[in-house]
């Protein structure tokens, strides 16, 4: 009997049963619909317009009381809920993620910071959020509820210690450590929610539908934003730190080999949060799939943000940039 139904959902053929092959068949579709180049290319020019008139993306009903466990597809129950548990967890404290960010933003490009972290007044108190908070700040309610709907408990996020503002005297320099940082997270976060929908189906599958769109959008921002900003390659700038470093033993500041171990640092905090030890060698392999596959999608978007189509999009945007030293002269 085959395990493959007659029914197509949000990542096309359903599969009751899915082997490793189905799965990546499904991460393929989703890849295609929700990462192709031209809306990639949408979500980077709505960034501008975000700046003058802010608008919150709508999401689209989700017929909660039809969410069942039978809609989860080839992951065993109590590892899906782990997963759960780690990405509510991880989730969690947006407020301290957006004013971190507005921080390490405002000298540079206040606009930008406002998008992030909304404003505040002179004791630094929030008097608006930013709407990426707005977004954002949707994700962990929906996802207690998603867990209270599959297991008929309540949970209680237990919040980590986010970093926080860590100024040095280059906020140019502070900004792009940060912001590789930042980018990459959500990164991280499309790829999660991407192979959740290549494993779910339903009610159940279009929450992370929605979230997936969120982490993509903001994704997409941070990434076209990042490389307008700082137009060197970043494998050129970890060289000449890396050189830098070997030549003086000494730094002043953070060398960029040291920012990419902590981002593999970052990577491997978010795997064992989701209970990456416990999941199947198929599961494991999926999901690094799915990294791969959103990757080599984005370098080919990428590919495309000449800097004259960028400088078209953010230079009569730009507020503060001279007077700061680029880090490539440090």
């Amino acid at each position: 009997m085959s395990d493959r139904t007659s029914t197509i959902d949000l990542a096309g053929s359903v599969y009751l049963q899915p082997n490793y092959f189905q799965i990546q068949k499904r991460i393929n579709y989703l890849v295609d619909y929700y990462l192709s180049v031209d809306k990639l290319r949408d979500r980077l020019e709505d960034l501008p317009l975000q700046f003058n008139r802010p608008q919150p993306r709508l999401w689209q009903p989700i017929d909660w009381y039809s969410i069942t466990s039978e809609q989860i597809l080839g992951i065993d129950k109590q590892i899906f809920l782990s997963i759960l548990i780690g990405t509510i967890n991880t989730e969690a404290p947006i407020r301290n993620y957006t004013q971190t960010s507005r921080q390490y933003l405002t000298k540079i490009h206040p606009q930008m910071a406002h998008f992030v972290g909304g404003s505040v007044d002179e004791n630094g108190t929030l008097l608006e959020p930013g709407l990426w908070e707005k977004e954002e700040r949707q994700h962990t309610p929906v996802l207690i509820k998603t867990y209270q709907h599959l297991t008929k408990e309540k949970i209680t996020p237990q919040l980590p210690s986010p970093k926080t503002y860590q100024p040095s005297d280059n906020p140019y320099e502070d900004l792009y450590l940060h912001g590789l940082h930042r980018t990459m997270t959500e990164y991280g976060a499309t790829c999660l929610y991407l192979w959740l929908m290549a494993h779910t189906t339903g009610a159940l599958q279009q929450v992370f539908a929605e979230l997936v769109q969120d982490e993509i959008n903001h994704m997409t921002k941070f990434w076209g934003f990042g490389a307008w900003l700082f137009p060197e390659s970043y494998v050129t700038r970890i060289c000449h730190s890396l050189c830098r470093f070997i030549v003086l033993q000494k730094s002043s500041q953070i060398s960029h080999f040291q920012s990419t171990k902590k981002l593999v640092r970052t990577f491997g905090r978010m795997i064992k949060v989701l209970n990456w030890n416990a999941w199947s060698w198929s599961n494991k392999a999926e999901f690094t799939y799915s990294f791969i596959c959103v990757m080599n999608r984005l370098l080919r978007w990428n590919s495309t943000l000449t800097p004259t189509y960028l400088q078209g999009l953010f230079e009569e945007n730009l507020m503060v940039r001279s007077g700061i030293e680029s880090p490539m002269n440090i």
